[in-house]
């Protein structure tokens, strides 16, 4: 479906484009009830007002818009430089738009669209729950970085994506606390509802231990708080004394991500326990914090610089038509640090 235009809402409301720009710019210079009428049409249509409308005579307008979910976390910010980096190497701008949580990415996506001419979008971070119809609506080339849960129902032929295979790397964190002696493992991960990369980490929680026949204590399944930040040290420390409090025995922490490590980590010291004498704490993602924390901490190291270029890479072949959509997956890497010892 075509774009809606202010000559369309002129057409549509029986007045001239002038009238519409006044009606959109509060001008004095109209009728009250005239401009009610042309606002009640543009609200109904979905019309977005061009904010930027002495730009679009540039023909040559070059933007592209990174939609990111969880910009505090420094595992994106590392990947947003690296990102405009490559988008300016390009002659392009790069349009960066914060996504609430309760915020619909692909709504927001409509919306830039219109207001900044944009020539490519990567939606970054978060999970998706699209679907197919919505997302054929969207009038330029897009990419999914880092996000987990992608419905199945979404033909892959219609976007492309980057990630880690969330339930591998999550197996291979897992599966390294097992080989060396771990039994009684908790992990910090989201709740059941969610469909993103939590998920898809706690999965490789699971087959972990179901291989390594161990049985699944659900009292060592801890769900990240809800009313604090996702994915933070402050839900990984809270969590982590809950824990302790609990007096659920355990020897490891599976953190799902390194901050919530971080988190967990401080925690346990300052319960008066010894990381990793006492207890082993592994993370995921493999941040530049975690190299420096102390105890520094073990991870699944994500490649970010790579899958930062891969996906600009991605998105310009489509947008120049020199590809058809890919979906690139890469290895994760398991870093040893100071936060995990072998209990055998």
């Amino acid at each position: 479906m075509d774009q809606m235009t202010i000559k369309d809402i002129a057409r549509m409301c029986g007045v001239g484009v002038s009238t519409v720009s006044r009606a959109i710019n509060n001008h004095p210079d109209i009728n009250e009830e005239t401009k009610a009428m042309i606002m009640k049409v543009i609200k109904d249509s979905d019309y977005v007002p061009n904010n930027s409308a002495r730009n679009l005579k540039r023909s040559d307008a070059k933007a592209i818009a990174v939609l990111v979910k969880g910009i505090t976390n420094p595992f994106f910010s590392s990947m947003i430089k690296i990102m405009e980096e490559e988008i300016q190497k390009k002659k392009y701008t790069l349009v960066l738009h914060h996504i609430e949580p309760y915020e619909d990415e692909v709504d927001v996506a409509f919306t830039l669209i219109k207001e900044k001419r944009l020539r490519g979008i990567v939606f970054l971070g978060g999970f998706f729950t699209q679907t197919e119809e919505k997302l054929s609506k969207l009038q330029v080339p897009f990419i999914l970085s880092t996000i987990g849960g992608i419905p199945e129902t979404i033909n892959k032929k219609t976007y492309s994506s980057v990630s880690v295979d969330d339930v591998k790397e999550g197996y291979r964190a897992v599966d390294f606390l097992c080989k060396n002696g771990h039994k009684k493992i908790a992990t910090i991960t989201t709740p059941k509802s969610d469909q993103s990369i939590g998920k898809l980490r706690l999965e490789g929680y699971y087959k972990a231990l179901t291989d390594h026949h161990i049985d699944i204590n659900p009292n060592l399944i801890c769900t990240m708080k809800g009313n604090l930040e996702e994915y933070s040290m402050q839900n990984g420390y809270e969590v982590t004394r809950e824990l302790l409090e609990s007096k659920e025995e355990f020897t490891a922490i599976f953190a799902i991500s390194d901050l919530l490590a971080i988190g967990a980590c401080k925690a346990l010291l300052d319960a008066g326990k010894r990381i990793p004498e006492d207890y082993s704490v592994i993370g995921f993602d493999g941040i530049e914090m975690g190299r420096f924390y102390n105890p520094s901490i073990t991870t699944i190291k994500q490649p970010v610089d790579e899958m930062a270029m891969e996906t600009i890479r991605i998105l310009f072949d489509v947008i120049k038509q020199n590809t058809k959509h890919r979906h690139k997956i890469f290895p994760g890497e398991l870093v040893l640090r100071q936060s995990t010892k072998s209990i055998k």
